[in-house]
């Protein structure tokens, strides 16, 4: 199916083109139809799923833009108001659709005046209560839409959003998206919505669809020194790395930059003015590396990012479900790589059977596979190069002193020597041990003694004391190569 099909209207479908959309999502596949009919709707789908455009694009559809807020977003945070408005904009940009973003922290007459001028608002609870309770606005919208509903009862919105219906119009075409239903969700929905359909999009067609998934077994120490690798032969043009803790965001992403990375990281503990600041670089394209936190990534939406890494896995099978929903968006794909430690090996496997998803084991590559990764891109860059004068007049000059073949050897030596691999030869668990680790995990399972201890494991290549997360000489040049799998690696 394409998007052809839903029959837009023209301007609609030329944004959605021009954004890159090709086939809807299950969630937008599903939902579309229905938001078309006029009805009611409650979709059940984790973020990730392409949820802003399954809602998004049938509404402005059916909007007429004949004055005043016709359609009414209420999201948990201020980071999902921000970049469902871009995304709307973006559909409704040929529509001359005006949106507006309502949420605290900001001026209150600015966002009343946006409010005045727009035809789509986008809004967090608090202060769109806030702004509606002391009527300093009053909107009269047809289309209302909760995103992200569990999220806004997991963070004390529930009496808010309740409110905030007692003023908005009785009729009206009310939709909500939530990535579970718990009880009290399950009533709100009976109270704001009419006779609604619903949409439930599985686990198992989030994890499974354009997203590989693969994952490395590595010793705790070793984590820092298999991120660099991986990075190396995997060569992602833009990426985001989870952590548990912020903590960890604040030490990785220092990490990261002192070898070479255009990195940063993004916590909740960072002032709304800079994490509004790493979004936006991350966004435009001026960072290639985002070092987050479960909750500060809530939400976000990136079209471009190629690959998530987990550094540690998520406490939850649902984080782990968000996480990987950062990649592999309008219809691109994308590959999510966890790296585990044999102490999360029951983790990996209560994730494997909640989301339903095939998660791929692979050994670390070595310093050869990345060197060989190299050497293959660097022919291939040769293959496609154009000859300057300014190089040919070089190689005329370096003939009068040297053959042919020196002078390529040398040339080829100085491209090399700027590109090297550093950190030990071999990371991480081989495939026998990642297989005796699988087998272990099956017998605990099926209620076996598991007389196996996993410290019984020797990392390849030897320990190299401590952590080692510095065996890297000197920043990072040269370009990395794209992904390539080599046997089981990579």
């Amino acid at each position: 199916m394409t998007f052809n099909e839903f029959n837009f209207k023209p301007q609609l479908q030329k944004a959605i083109d021009t954004a890159g959309f090709k086939e809807p999502s299950p969630v937008q596949r599903d939902a579309i139809p229905i938001v078309l009919t006029g009805v009611d709707l409650v979709a059940q789908a984790h973020t990730g799923t392409g949820k802003t455009a399954a809602f998004g694009l049938p509404v402005l559809q059916m909007m007429k833009c004949k004055g005043g807020v016709e359609t009414l977003v209420i999201v948990p945070t201020r980071e999902l108001a921000m970049q469902v408005s871009d995304e709307l904009f973006r559909f409704g940009k040929f529509l001359d659709i005006k949106t507006a973003t309502v949420y605290g922290g900001t001026s209150y007459s600015r966002q009343i005046k946006h409010v005045e001028n727009s035809s789509i608002v986008i809004a967090t609870p608090g202060r769109l209560l806030d702004l509606l309770s002391k009527n300093q606005i009053t909107i009269n919208p047809q289309y209302v839409i909760l995103d992200e509903a569990d999220e806004m009862l997991d963070m004390g919105f529930l009496e808010d959003i309740k409110n905030i219906f007692k003023f908005l119009p009785k009729e009206r075409q009310t939709l909500m998206f939530s990535a579970t239903m718990p009880k009290p969700i399950k009533e709100l929905s009976k109270k704001i919505l009419k006779d609604p359909q619903y949409v439930t999009i599985t686990k198992s067609e989030v994890t499974q669809s354009s997203i590989k998934q693969l994952y490395y077994v590595v010793d705790e120490y070793e984590r820092d020194d298999a991120l660099i690798r991986l990075y190396d032969y995997k060569n992602p043009t833009k990426s985001i790395v989870f952590c548990k803790m912020k903590k960890d965001v604040d030490r990785l992403s220092t990490y990261l930059i002192s070898q070479g990375f255009s990195a940063k990281g993004l916590h909740g503990d960072m002032e709304q003015r800079q994490r509004e600041e790493v979004i936006r670089a991350f966004k435009g394209g001026n960072l290639e590396v985002l070092v987050a936190t479960d909750v500060a990534a809530r939400g976000l939406d990136v079209s471009d990012v190629t690959h998530v890494f987990n550094y540690q896995l998520p406490f939850d099978s649902e984080s782990y479900v968000h996480r990987i929903g950062r990649t592999g968006r309008a219809g691109k794909d994308g590959v999510a790589i966890s790296i585990v430690s044999p102490h999360e090996f029951r983790q990996l496997s209560k994730i494997q059977k909640d989301t339903g998803g095939t998660m791929e084991s692979r050994v670390i590559p070595t310093i050869g596979d990345v060197k060989i990764k190299k050497a293959d891109t660097l022919v291939k860059k040769i293959d496609e190069v154009e000859i300057s004068e300014h190089a040919y007049t070089l190689v005329e000059e370096l003939k009068s002193k040297y053959d042919l073949s020196t002078i390529v050897q040398k040339l080829a030596s100085l491209l090399i020597e700027d590109d090297k691999v550093a950190g030990k030869e071999s990371i991480g668990k081989s495939l026998k041990d990642i297989k005796f680790l699988i087998s272990k995990a099956k017998d605990s399972k099926s209620g076996g003694r598991g007389r196996h201890n996993s410290r019984g494991f020797r990392s390849r290549g030897g320990r190299s004391g401590g952590r080692n997360s510095s065996g890297r000489s000197g920043g990072r040049s040269g370009g990395r190569s794209s992904s390539r799998s080599r046997n089981s690696r990579g």
